[in-house]
């Protein structure tokens, strides 16, 4: 076991004191992350560039010191959790935007940057940066890269990995890597850049990202429409699709998600239906309205009611409806676990019936959202941590959401990542023989496993 004032003392040998803490208080601060799980560090550093990061990062392989990447701590897999301990590496100061590059259409950011920012920063510059998480106004691009972060406009653009160019990471031993280049082409050897990301921090820590733009959308539109039931919704968006449109998202809400953030904003949403779809096509301004409006005409052969939003300020009354449902839920429980299961998009009508049972089965109040076009499910279970034993009914729960995925040929996680929540499922998921690649990969690259240990992959 190491010795945490010793620790401390080569930090602060290596960084500015101030810029290291121990202090108790600090430690509460850096105990958790979007869940509620909770692990208490002994130590928390914040670097400032790349070279801080490494020599932080050389003192904990000195001292065999588990060490975990902090954003905005807004994940929700338990990512950021220290779950042994150790150092925290707060990377929020880390949050200067480098270069855009308008010619080349890439950007160049530092983790610590929140996602909202750089989105308007190269939106800016008539340039879009399409990954989108629901938590984009505090999430940072190195948390979107360490979970490789989606969203609800992925359907179209894809997820944060389909978009990141090259890395700067520093690796368990204190070295610092470079990978990938600002080329639009890069079959340059072995796919270093994506190994990573996705990897939750499990394999190093990213000081700088390279990431691909695209020319930014002239017009988008939205369409809103309401049904009876999940399935007439989910029938739809295969109609949408088989029409040759591609929208930008298609996006899901069960009644209970319906019910809950109506009463919450007064958004105009129908309390009576038993699904929402809500639909926005981006692109040229000739293409986009007709293109809405023949959504709409697909989706009226099997909605109550289609709504066409009259212009863009109506348009994000409807997105912010969707983009506050957690911030609902808290009226009527305290507490929630929210999974992001992905199934094939044919199967989301039986995901999500048999999540409705699961949820009469338990007693629990289950909410169901999520990213129609591309099958990924947020279920939220409704819960008072402070009961337990309705806490013990939801982990229940849980474990059944995960295995309805898996029976329907789909995976633990769509965009949230694996962390500590998830685990423990991992192997029931994978391959086996792709299990094992993974763990050679974790022992080769971290061989004192210092790297968010715990996180992904449980221990042997």
């Amino acid at each position: 076991m190491y010795d945490v004032d010793r620790v401390a003392a080569a930090l602060r040998g290596v960084l500015p004191s101030d810029r290291v803490t121990t202090a108790p208080e600090d430690m509460i601060v850096y105990s958790y992350d979007g869940t509620w799980l909770v692990g208490r560090p002994q130590m928390a550093v914040t670097p400032l560039d790349a070279r801080e990061v490494a020599a932080a990062v050389r003192v904990a392989a000195d001292e065999h010191v588990p060490i975990v990447p902090r954003g905005a701590a807004s994940g929700l897999a338990g990512g950021a959790v220290p779950a042994f301990g150790g150092i925290v590496v707060n990377m929020t100061r880390m949050n200067r935007i480098l270069d855009i590059d308008r010619v080349n259409m890439t950007v160049v950011t530092q983790p610590g940057v929140v996602t909202a920012s750089l989105q308007a920063a190269v939106e800016r510059e008539g340039l879009f940066y399409p990954p989108d998480p629901a938590s984009l106004r505090q999430s940072t691009i190195g948390g979107n890269i360490a979970t490789c972060a989606g969203g609800p406009r992925c359907l179209k653009y894809g997820v944060t990995r389909d978009y990141v160019l090259g890395l700067e990471a520093v690796l368990p031993s204190g070295e610092i890597m470079r990978t990938g280049a600002r080329t639009a082409k890069n079959v340059t050897g072995y796919d270093l850049t994506h190994l990573f990301v996705g990897s939750e921090g499990t394999l190093g820590l990213v000081t700088e990202a390279t990431l691909r733009l695209v020319p930014l959308p002239r017009a988008r539109r939205t369409v809103m429409a309401d049904f009876s039931t999940v399935s007439g919704a989910a029938s739809s968006v295969t109609d949408v699709l088989e029409a040759g449109i591609v929208p930008c998202a298609m996006e899901l809400m069960d009644n209970t998600t319906i019910l809950l953030v109506e009463e919450h904003l007064h958004a105009g949403l129908n309390t009576r239906a038993g699904a929402l779809l809500l639909i926005e096509v981006d692109g040229d301004p000739e293409v986009v309205p007709r293109q809405a409006e023949e959504i709409a005409a697909i989706c009226q052969q099997r909605a109550n009611g289609v709504r066409l939003a009259g212009d863009q300020k109506e348009a994000d009354t409807l997105w912010t409806a969707r983009r506050s449902v957690a911030s609902a839920f808290g009226k009527l429980r305290p507490h929630r676990l929210g999974e992001d299961i992905a199934v094939p998009r044919s199967k989301i009508p039986e995901a999500v019936e048999r999540i409705r049972d699961i949820g009469i089965e338990h007693d629990l109040t289950i909410a169901i959202f999520g990213h129609a076009g591309d099958g990924n499910l947020h279920p939220n279970i409704l819960l008072d941590l402070r009961d337990e034993d309705e806490t013990s009914r939801t982990l229940a729960a849980a474990e059944e959401i995960f295995r309805v995925a898996m029976q329907l040929g789909g995976v633990l996680s769509g965009e949230h990542g694996i962390g500590l929540l998830k685990r423990d499922y991992l192997a029931e998921n994978l391959d086996p023989q792709a299990l094992a690649v993974m763990r050679a990969i974790k022992r080769t690259i971290d061989p004192q496993n210092i790297m968010n240990p715990g996180k992904v992959l449980s221990p042997n």
